[in-house]
């Protein structure tokens, strides 16, 4: 039986010859061969996306953004029903009132749950009283600054003074 030579084995010997396993690109190429964009119809065959999936692929963004939008709304409305929007005396006074709920709040969820928690330490803090001995400090120190800065001036003129002489 006489042996056939395919088109690779023909062109082997010839100039340009391309080795064996190279492919080559043709009109007859098949649909894995060319580069399909991800906007493509679907081909025979092929599951399409169901109208309802697509939807919902788009609504998960928007539910989430809602949801999140509504946490933070309700943390800004409970803040500012409870005066820690309001001034240092209304947010001390947040502060004596969530002191005085959260010890037996803490201790019913730690007893529900199993929980065995130290007892809170005890601590007479003021943030208003903080808050003015800060401002106090700062407003001191810039209203004295005119003053210190005109007292270095002339110690350091002196200082110059005696370098030269």
């Amino acid at each position: 039986m006489p042996r056939r030579d395919t088109p690779r084995q023909a062109g082997a010997g010839q100039r340009g010859a391309r080795p064996e396993g190279v492919a080559v690109a043709t009109a007859e190429a098949g649909p894995s061969d060319h580069v399909t964009s991800s906007r493509r119809p679907p081909r025979r065959g092929e599951a399409r996306a169901a109208p309802a999936a697509v939807m919902a692929a788009r609504l998960v963004p928007a539910v989430k953004f809602v949801i999140k939008g509504g946490l933070a709304g309700a943390a800004v409305y409970v803040a500012y029903d409870q005066g820690l929007l309001g001034s240092s005396t209304q947010g001390a006074e947040a502060l004596k009132k969530a002191q005085a709920a959260l010890p037996p709040a803490i201790q019913e969820w730690t007893s529900y749950i199993g929980w065995e928690l130290p007892p809170t330490p005890k601590f007479d803090f003021s943030p208003s009283d903080s808050w003015n001995k800060g401002v106090q400090t700062v407003m001191s120190a810039l209203s004295v600054a005119p003053t210190r800065a005109s007292e270095y001036t002339v110690e350091g003129w002196k200082y110059v003074k005696d370098l030269i002489k």
